[in-house]
């Protein structure tokens, strides 16, 4: 994979009851960046909403191309992540600081990046989603590992040998 960067990415953006604010302010932010959005979740906290319906939503049109990004948000960002891995292609985390948003990227290739609404500010939100954005996928020996997990889903499991 090339490590130019995109400027612009086609991006679904989902939340639960408790990501409400959150979403729509960075849904904002990012259609102000040029990006495109698409916006799944509620538009009031009442009745509130399983997170995994969300979660599959965007963790559906990520796995399959439909889009080339995902953000989802709710109160941990950690229910959202364990749905959102479940789909082939996918592959998510909660991210908590600079360090986590950066390294996802680069090693990992993430790209459904998933955040909380109740442990961080929007401000950290907002800087976490720039950085996270802007950050390419080093490729090079971390493709090896996606290769591997991609092996893991498509079979159940990766082979190894021991060693001693």
């Amino acid at each position: 994979m090339s490590n130019e960067q995109q400027t612009s990415y086609k991006i679904a953006i989902g939340s639960d009851h408790h990501g409400i604010e959150v979403r729509k302010k960075l849904s904002k932010l990012l259609l102000e960046h040029g990006h495109t959005v698409t916006n799944y979740g509620p538009e009031s906290p009442e009745p509130p909403v399983d997170y995994p319906d969300i979660a599959s939503a965007v963790a559906e049109r990520v796995g399959a191309g439909e889009v080339d990004r995902g953000i989802l948000i709710c109160g941990t960002g950690i229910g959202m992540c364990i749905a959102a891995n479940k789909f082939p292609g996918v592959r998510a985390a909660p991210i908590i600081d600079e360090v986590s948003a950066d390294v996802s990227r680069r090693h990992n290739d993430l790209n459904i990046l998933c955040l909380s609404a109740e442990m961080l500010s929007e401000v950290m939100i907002e800087h976490l989603a720039e950085v996270w954005l802007k950050t390419p996928f080093d490729g090079g020996r971390h493709q090896k590992r996606l290769d591997a997990i991609k092996e893991i889903e498509q079979c159940g499991h990766k082979t190894i040998t021991e060693t001693d």
